[in-house]
């Protein structure tokens, strides 16, 4: 089915389509006049919850945190407004923070089997809109072979959610987990976004801009709604706001056993 995406500027090379760089961010990469439903309504009380570990165990033995140099896409980047970030909002793991070293990141769209063409087109385009986004500031790119993926993104409902308080199961739109592959003396990670099928046209865009976000290495919400990774979905997405990409930046600055 993504072969079928040649049409929509991207490159295709041995199993790879790569998202060019030079995209701009404030192009839809196709509209649709047919979505899978209409929502009428976009629940501000579905929050995105972040797992306290992973699935996978650690090996006994862990390297020693190191900072990895900036990619060259957050080495550039300027906030010439000053806009601050909320990086004292991002959670480090027993490995430090969950940043990526080797670039592009690869990125696998689970197919739609369920879907028919039309439908299963619309929502990988609702998809590829936010990869294209976060494109700008970390290099991506979509493979089709998932035995080699970094990101792994699923058309499928997220498991219920335990209310603390009320003790009562509550739905989510959406949820991101990884887990540790130790192989050849180095150690690396790899996400699962999970996207419920309720999700259509922009708010499933800014779902997935949202869990993009957490699986580039912003492990933590942001507390305001003018922001990407605003802790709680909203009526009016947000795009990927400066203080989103300053709280990015900062986040690959620091120490991590990943990749060494």
């Amino acid at each position: 089915m993504l072969r079928k995406l040649l049409t929509l500027g991207l490159a295709v090379a041995t199993g790879v389509i790569v998202i060019l760089t030079n995209l701009q961010s404030n192009t839809t990469i196709a509209s649709y006049s047919n979505l899978l439903t209409k929502q009428s309504q976009y629940a501000s009380d579905l929050i995105t919850s972040l797992p306290s570990s992973p699935t996978s165990s650690l090996p006994s033995s862990l390297p020693p945190p190191q900072a990895h140099p900036l990619p060259p896409t957050l080495a550039q980047w300027q906030d010439s407004k000053n806009s601050g970030d909320y990086f004292s909002q991002v959670s480090p793991t027993k490995v430090g923070y969950l940043v990526w070293s080797q670039f592009p990141v690869k990125v696998y769209i689970e197919p739609l089997n369920t879907l028919t063409d039309k439908q299963a087109e619309a929502w990988v385009n609702n998809v590829l809109e936010a990869v294209k986004e976060w494109n700008t500031y970390l290099p991506l790119v979509i493979t089709e072979k998932p035995e080699i993926a970094d990101i792994t993104i699923v058309r499928k409902a997220p498991p219920l959610q335990m209310n603390s308080s009320s003790k009562i199961p509550r739905a989510r739109s959406a949820q991101t987990t990884y887990n540790y592959i130790s192989k050849n003396n180095l150690l690396s990670h790899n996400f699962t976004i999970l996207l419920s099928p309720n999700q259509t046209g922009q708010y499933l865009t800014a779902a997935t801009r949202h869990e993009l976000g957490h699986a580039l290495g912003i492990w933590g919400h942001s507390p305001l709604q003018t922001d990407a990774l605003y802790f709680s979905q909203v009526r009016n997405p947000s795009p990927i706001s400066s203080r989103d990409v300053n709280t990015l930046k900062r986040v690959y600055e620091q120490p991590t056993s990943l990749g060494w």
